[in-house]
């Protein structure tokens, strides 16, 4: 298990990622104020009300109306800010503050919250296509870290960045061995994995949909794939 807590990584177009802390705010909020994670039935509520559940979404089936909070829709939205405990929340977390702020750089303020938004939407619609009658209902930012790690394999695959193994020994290595480590333990959960408790085609829809947004909504100069400190991608110019 890698964990990352760090990288090498100077902001160079905007001077704070506002969006990013407020994202990390927003989750831990949610999960102490409305999930009250200590109370299973105020959490089970919560769940079933604001996570996204597949069945609902395809319209299979029906919430109860005790349940119902906002339309199916919306709750492709509001699945992402919830979360099943402390270190569900804690691991999402990590990864939204060690990678968030440079993705939120390459992109500015509101397209990096846009970029975000729909990488969950893609994962929540990828999952409930996936199991279009599964009444389980998905919560999680999952889909949307997911994003951020595709986008940040697509600008700084070389960038140092320090991570945990097995949440003691720190190490410091280039983005592209952890991330891509971890992208082969996606496709593989996805394939192999019997374990029915994880949206595996959330993340996988989610670090797609991260790879292609980041082309299309990066700002103006923003180059792919930079190889080295100076800038200077690997055998090819910037594009």
């Amino acid at each position: 298990m890698l964990i990352p807590f760090n990288d090498d990584n100077p902001l160079e177009g905007i001077t704070h990622a506002y969006v990013t802390w407020a994202l990390i705010a927003v989750n831990v909020l949610v999960f102490v104020l409305v999930q009250h994670g200590y109370r299973a039935e105020l959490d089970i509520a919560s769940a079933f009300g604001f996570g996204a559940i597949p069945a609902v979404v395809t319209h299979a089936a029906v919430l109860p109306d005790e349940y119902v909070r906002l339309p199916a829709e919306l709750t492709l939205v509001t699945y992402m800010f919830l979360h099943g405990g402390w270190l569900h929340l804690a691991g999402n977390m990590a990864f939204l503050w060690v990678f968030g702020d440079n993705v939120e750089d390459a992109l500015g303020h509101a397209r990096f919250l846009l970029f975000y938004v729909l990488c969950g939407v893609a994962g929540g619609l990828a999952h409930s296509l996936a199991v279009p009658d599964s009444a389980s209902p998905l919560v999680g930012a999952s889909a949307g870290i997911s994003g951020l790690v595709g986008a940040y394999l697509m600008l700084h695959p070389n960038v140092r960045i320090w991570v945990l193994m097995f949440l003691r020994v720190p190490l410091r290595v280039p983005a592209i061995w952890p991330l891509g480590a971890w992208i082969g333990f996606q496709l593989w959960s996805l394939f192999q994995s019997g374990d029915e408790e994880t949206a595996w085609w959330a993340h996988v829809a989610g670090l797609v949909a991260g790879a292609v947004l980041i082309v299309f909504l990066r700002r103006p100069g923003v180059p792919l794939w930079v190889m080295t400190r100076d800038g200077t991608p690997d055998g090819r110019p910037p594009v």
